[in-house]
């Protein structure tokens, strides 16, 4: 650094200096190192200067301050300098804040800037949060040390006999900023500063210590704090720019920057870091709740209740100590092996958080259950499992403290795992939880809700492994159950369960569930056992509901609802229905259309949106102009079903029925849509070009977008190949979709559409004469690709 510090005279020299630092050539200085760099380069400045604008003077009773980042010296790229100028009521201090600033200003440097007195700085610490918070981070830097040091123990003390009544406002402007920012540890693109779990958090964490209402953050919190800054480093120099947020394109270079292997595993240890410090928060601000006395009572009254919380039973062995579930005085872990769930069972059940110091005397005494689980444990395991939402914040803490992969060893593998795709939003041990938590209000609609919640809890387990994660999540799930000591028959069950998780789903949207051949094929594979059917049913609803937004419709329930009822009807041994002929109306409609050669559309208003049946001569290039149409008049199409009508004297007409919902307004007039369709199948309306200036008029395609993807699938039940397209969501998306595969010359037999938040899942049954080959799916692909992109 000395070479670098010589030549940095002014503001420019240091953005110079600055950047050499950050070239991407450079990489000698990372995470840490750079940091310290930064700060020592930006120090050496700011000293020489404020002496060259008159603060370094002794006794001058001026001094120039750091809080924030270069307070805690934990600058990053690209940060703003959080500086006071702070003075003794020095009459010429704004002259010398003039000096100070300007330089800074005019060479684009970020600032973040003050003048007051100690007594003027106090005071708006006593009124701003924010302000309070970043006093305890100052630093002096050059000037007066006595005024700094005024100004530290002055902001220390007033934080330490204030904070008893700002605990509610803190608490409440880190929700508030949860909120808009979202959880680090389940968010594709988290933010590092302001998400729950992030850096602002362990600001909290230092608040709370230096008010001496809790210990000082334990060394893993150190270490997740080290690991969110150095992502928060890389991020900023492979951006170039200040930027809190970590994009998914990002993602690997900054991985590869930190050692790590590629963005999942960059995201994996971000989450568990995120939550460690999530946890050790949500610790934090418990016990210095405790700490502090309740309003209105005497001094005396006020210590007696800190030191006595009441204690009321809750089961064997657990009492509600306070607002914690605690153990009993007279219970003993070491001989009671279901204790823990039992402690466990009743925390989920009465949404009681569970007393730090219980956890850890479990971690240290709570024995290992041996195969088979006593029946007790196993009850106790239910329950926990069927307390619903309660369940997430218990299994959160049993394991951020080892007890929960003590319990369940497999869970080692997917513990903090990212998702894969766009449309999960919790990582998978988080989904798991989420998911059992939903499958506990559906208990009442299966014969076996043991085997639902169970079934819940470890449906992805085999996920993080190279492997089809259902096949090895079922041969876990098979150890997993023999060791909790079910019966022979429920072991088979459950691997059952687990192994075929997503055959309901994926048969519904990728088959004719109106096919024989597809019903018997999924009676087949449960070798006709209604039991495993509905649990099939209710699991893939709760994995659907915890997957993410939008995933679970009433379409995509519709779909799952009928080929289910089509499968009990086959396991029953009665006559499968014959698929639904077209209604009065519809086909009155076809006929009219038949007769007259002109297009035409209905539409049946729903309580969440409409149905939008098109009516028109059977042609090529039907499906892409009737969503090209839907999504000008800003439709958002969530099903897709294509039929035809034929009368032997007047032909063949088309009748696509679209499940459909405004983006934003009401339902557009008919008569719009049936002079739209018209005019866009005889050529005259260019659709293209309306939806590429709509995409324009509401913000233009999605920035960033992850690359779609293709897969192919073979229906054995009606010849057809299957198409799955995964890609970002965007206006007219069906259109150009539809409109590839008609110009590479295959017909669409059928189509399942589905919109899950900012992704879709579309689905294409072609036909195509003499098959499709691997060339030509190979040209398919490319076309749908392109259209998607």
């Amino acid at each position: 650094m000395e070479n670098t510090e010589t030549a940095v005279v002014t503001a420019d020299d240091l953005v110079r200096a600055r950047d050499r630092l950050l070239a991407p050539g450079r990489r000698r200085l990372t995470g840490e190192s750079l940091r310290e760099a930064l700060v020592d380069l930006h120090e050496f400045w700011l000293t020489a200067h404020a002496a060259q604008a008159g603060v370094g003077r002794p006794g001058s009773g001026v001094a120039l301050v750091a809080v924030g980042g270069l307070g805690r010296r934990e600058l990053v790229p690209y940060s703003d300098l959080d500086l006071l100028l702070v003075h003794n009521g020095h009459k010429g201090v704004d002259g010398i804040a003039e000096k100070l600033w300007y330089p800074l200003w005019n060479s684009g440097i970020g600032l973040d800037h003050s003048v007051r007195t100690v007594g003027e700085a106090l005071r708006v610490a006593a009124d701003d949060l924010r302000t309070a918070l970043g006093l305890l981070d100052t630093r002096h830097l050059a000037g007066d040390q006595e005024v700094s040091r005024r100004l530290a123990d002055g902001a220390r003390q007033a934080w330490r006999t204030g904070v008893r009544t700002r605990l509610d406002e803190m608490s409440e402007s880190a929700s508030r900023r949860w909120a808009r920012s979202g959880e680090i540890a389940h968010r594709v693109e988290p933010d590092l500063k302001h998400g729950r779990g992030g850096l602002r958090d362990v600001v909290l964490l230092d608040a709370l210590s230096a008010a001496q209402l809790v210990d000082r953050p334990s060394a893993e919190v150190d270490e997740a704090r080290k690991l969110l800054l150095d992502v928060r480093t890389e991020l900023r120099r492979v951006a170039g720019r200040p930027r809190d947020v970590l994009r998914a394109q990002d993602g690997d270079e900054v991985a590869s920057a930190l050692g790590l292997q590629d963005r999942f595993a960059l995201a994996r240890a971000m989450s568990s870091a995120a939550r460690t410090i999530v946890y050790a928060v949500d610790v934090a601000m418990r016990t210095a709740r405790a700490a502090v006395p309740r309003k209105g009572l005497g001094v005396f009254a006020r210590s007696t209740l800190r030191r006595t919380p009441s204690r009321r039973p809750l089961d064997e062995g657990v009492v509600l100590h306070g607002a914690e579930v605690a153990l009993a005085r007279d219970a003993v872990p070491g001989r009671d092996p279901a204790l823990l769930l039992r402690v466990a069972a009743a925390a989920a059940r009465g949404k009681h958080p569970i007393a730090p110091g219980t956890l850890a005397t479990l971690a240290d005494t709570a024995p290992e259950l041996r195969q088979p689980w006593p029946r007790e444990a196993r009850d106790e395991l239910l329950a926990l499992l069927g307390s619903g939402t309660g369940l997430v914040d218990v299994v959160e803490a049993l394991d951020r403290t080892g007890l929960w992969g003590r319990l369940f060893p497999e869970w080692g593998a997917v513990r903090d795992l990212p998702p894969r795709d766009a449309a999960h939003t919790w990582t998978v041990d988080r989904h798991l939880v989420q998911a059992t938590a939903h499958a506990a209000r559906l208990v009442t609609r299966v014969s076996r809700p043991d085997l639902l919640l169970l079934g819940a809890l470890v449906h992805d387990i085999g996920k993080g492994r190279q492997a089809d994660h259902s096949e090895v999540g079922a041969a876990l799930t098979t150890q997993i159950a023999e060791r909790l000591g079910l019966w022979p028959q429920d072991v088979a069950t459950l691997t059952a369960l687990v192994r075929h998780h997503l055959l309901l789903p994926h048969t519904a949207t990728r088959r004719d569930v109106e096919d024989e051949a597809t019903v018997r094929r999924v009676v087949d594979t449960l070798d006709g056992d209604p039991v495993l059917l509905e649990l099939l049913h209710a699991l893939a609803e709760a994995d659907a509901v915890a997957t993410g937004p939008g995933v679970w419709s009433e379409w995509k329930s519709s779909l799952i609802g009928d080929l289910v009822a089509r499968c009990r009807t086959a396991m029953a041994g009665d006559p499968l229905p014959e698929p639904e002929p077209l209604d009065r109306r519809r086909l009155d409609l076809a006929v009219a259309v038949l007769a007259g050669g002109r297009p035409d559309v209905l539409v049946d208003p729903g309580n969440q949106g409409a149905v939008v049946t098109v009516v028109a001569p059977d042609r090529p290039g039907l499906l892409s102009r009737a969503a090209g149409v839907l999504a000008l008049n800003s439709l958002e199409v969530h099903a897709a079903t294509l039929r035809s009508h034929v009368d032997p004297s007047l032909g063949a007409c088309a009748v696509d029925v679209f499940t459909v919902s405004p983006r934003f307004g009401s339902l557009p007039d008919v008569a719009l849509l049936r002079e739209q369709l018209t005019r866009a199948l005889d050529g005259s309306l260019p659709l293209a070009d309306k939806l590429a200036a709509k995409e324009r008029d509401y913000g233009g395609p999605p920035q960033d977008p992850p690359p779609p993807k293709v897969l192919w699938f073979d229906d054995e039940s009606t010849g057809a190949v299957v198409l799955e397209l995964r890609a970002a969501d965007r206006i007219g998306l069906l259109h150009r979709v539809a409109d590839a595969l008609e110009r590479s010359g295959v017909d669409v037999a059928w189509a399942r559409v589905s919109t899950m938040g900012s992704t879709v899942v579309d689905s294409f049954a072609l036909t195509v004469p003499g098959g499709l080959d691997t060339a030509a799916r190979r040209a398919v692909e490319r076309a749908v690709l392109l259209a998607a992109g």
